[in-house]
């Protein structure tokens, strides 16, 4: 079988780094370490590509060289061939897990059928395969899924991440208060997410920061005004229970009891912060840089 990268990267926002005294594009050049060390006001001479080798540092400070025909000649089964150990359920499959995904080809017609054959059995069984594969530098956990388009008879892989990849979610999760779930907000809250149920289409997503960028390139490049977000004057805090805002999102942003008549939050209801401009509610907060633990 053939893999083919399954993404490419489509933004066409490119950076360079330039210097702030001269305008200068900076260039990053490979130096010896002692060049540095020795003359740290001069720059070393630039190294050859071909007198650059691989190393692993296997006491401070001192190396052991591999060479790429050495790295080459590595018995490794699963360089030529994807070895497939087992077959697991589709929904075992878990987002987290998942990396990078390829499109899969029979090799040439002598193995469509066969291609064929497998692609039927793992569409009807529901099935993935798992096995192993060896590229780019290493060895990859690999998934192979039929492609849901019969008339293209494709079949999709992923690599995987293996499990020690993974940080332990319960480092993140152990202090997440836990309460009661209260049955009027889950029924608004189902009620919300039904109104705003629909097909997934990836196409309706476009990334707003990129156009961004490049409005501010055009506008330096042409000496006009920067593009700046638009403020709002500043307005005193107001706290908003979780229930009202609900409510009113699934009423079509019209109040559905007087703000005298409203009850205390109950102790299941989180306060949130009021959002305008914006259709619906927000539910959940961006991690900022004050948060302790590491971020993704």
């Amino acid at each position: 079988m053939k893999l083919f990268v399954a993404t490419e990267a489509k933004s066409e926002i490119r950076f360079h780094q330039i210097s702030r005294k001269t305008g200068e594009r900076v260039r990053h050049q490979k130096v010896t370490a002692s060049a540095v060390e020795d003359n740290p006001t001069e720059a070393g001479e630039a190294l050859d590509k071909n007198d650059i080798v691989k190393g692993y540092e296997y006491r401070k400070g001192e190396y052991v060289t591999i060479e790429p025909k050495e790295l080459e000649a590595l018995r490794i089964p699963s360089k030529h061939s994807i070895e497939v150990s087992q077959f697991v359920n589709l929904n075992e499959l878990t987002p987290e897990y998942m990396e990078k995904p390829y499109f899969i080809v029979p090799e040439d017609d002598v193995q469509a059928e066969a291609f064929a054959v497998v692609r039927a059995a793992l569409k009807k069984t529901k099935k993935a395969a798992l096995g192993k594969i060896a590229f780019g530098g290493r060895e990859h956990v690999f998934a192979i899924i039929a492609d849901d388009d019969d008339k293209l008879g494709g079949m999709m892989g992923y690599t995987m991440r293996y499990q020690e990849e993974l940080r332990n979610p319960a480092e993140y999760f152990k202090d997440i208060k836990k309460v009661a779930v209260n049955e009027d907000s889950l029924e608004l809250a189902m009620e919300l997410i039904k109104r705003k149920a629909g097909k997934f289409d990836p196409g309706k997503f476009k990334d707003q920061y990129e156009a961004a960028v490049r409005e501010l390139v055009e506008a330096k490049v042409k000496h006009a005004p920067l593009p700046t977000e638009e403020t709002e004057a500043p307005r005193k805090a107001q706290v908003i229970n979780l229930m009202d805002a609900l409510r009113k999102s699934v009423g079509g942003g019209k109040e559905t009891e007087s703000a005298a008549g409203r009850k205390k939050p109950a102790a299941s209801e989180k306060a949130a912060p009021a959002s305008k401009g914006k259709k619906g509610i927000s539910l959940v907060k961006s991690a900022k840089s004050s948060s302790k633990r590491k971020s993704a």
